[in-house]
């Protein structure tokens, strides 16, 4: 008596797919929802998604049952309280942000100035901690932003240490920003610039979001020295009482003391399973 086959039919691999491509289209629907564009008409979610109103319709309701949409008036939604319960998980468990508890504040107090925990999403990095100094520059970044992969130093940092198949993929879809963000005209020059930041171990850049405002950052490491953040501060050029030299060795520091949290927890966690 033979199993049932692993190998699917032509109608079951058309489902999955169409299944993995719905799922897909109806969990952008989230990414509509901004500071700028907060509550969405249901016309409008259905048009923005381009399909049809009893697709729309669903993908709404869906999101809407797992509490990742709330109405706040008939036929009007907002991101829902589900994402604040998430967001608390994520403050309780997540690996990177339980190896910088402390760290962080320490920073701010042997430098003086804001520091930033950020980790890479897709072709971005976003900021997932943060602790703030009462000087802490204008328009700063904060927890649950996003910024280019390309520009200031807790990217770039990321971005030399990544895994080389990783560059290889980046570098096609962002050709034309590497060049204008002085990281190369080339794929060559590309990888060069990357290693030169790499061997340093930290950057420092000035303005490259802000004008006057510095930074520094140094990656946070695997075993296998491969990035999964940065930390780093920041400071406005009119504020004079800044050591550079002890701003660096302060976040060299942090970062090697959240990559050797890291793999202590990692190896806790090994033993437990």
């Amino acid at each position: 008596m033979s199993g049932p086959s692993s190998v699917c039919g032509p109608g079951e691999v058309t489902e999955t797919a169409d299944t993995v491509g719905s799922l897909a289209r109806m969990l952008q629907v989230l990414e509509l929802f901004s500071e700028a564009g907060p509550v969405w008409s249901t016309a409008d979610l259905i048009e923005a998604m381009e399909t049809s109103r009893s697709t729309g319709y669903r993908y709404i309701k869906t999101l809407h049952d797992a509490g990742l949409l709330t109405t706040v008036r008939n036929g009007y939604y907002t991101l829902g309280p589900r994402i604040i319960e998430m967001d608390l998980q994520i403050r309780q468990t997540d690996p990177l942000l339980l190896a910088s508890h402390g760290v962080l504040d320490d920073l701010v107090e042997n430098v003086g100035h804001s520091a930033l925990l950020l980790t890479a999403f897709r072709d971005s990095v976003l900021c997932i901690g943060e602790s703030r100094a009462p000087t802490s520059p204008e328009n700063r970044f904060s927890r649950g932003q996003r910024r280019p992969m390309f520009q200031g130093a807790g990217s770039k940092v990321i971005l030399a240490h990544l895994p080389h198949h990783r560059l290889k993929a980046i570098y096609p879809r962002h050709q034309d920003e590497i060049e204008r963000t002085g990281l190369g005209a080339t794929w060559g020059e590309f990888r060069k610039t990357l290693g030169e930041i790499k061997k340093d171990g930290y950057l420092l850049t000035r303005g490259e979001f802000n004008p006057g405002v510095y930074g520094v950052a140094a990656p946070i490491l695997t075993d296998q020295k491969t990035a999964v953040g940065s930390v780093g501060v920041a400071w406005d050029e009119n504020i004079r009482d800044i050591n550079v030299d002890q701003a660096i060795r302060a976040v060299k520091q942090a970062a090697t003391t959240i990559s050797q949290r890291l793999a202590e927890n990692q190896g806790r966690s090994t033993r437990a399973v």
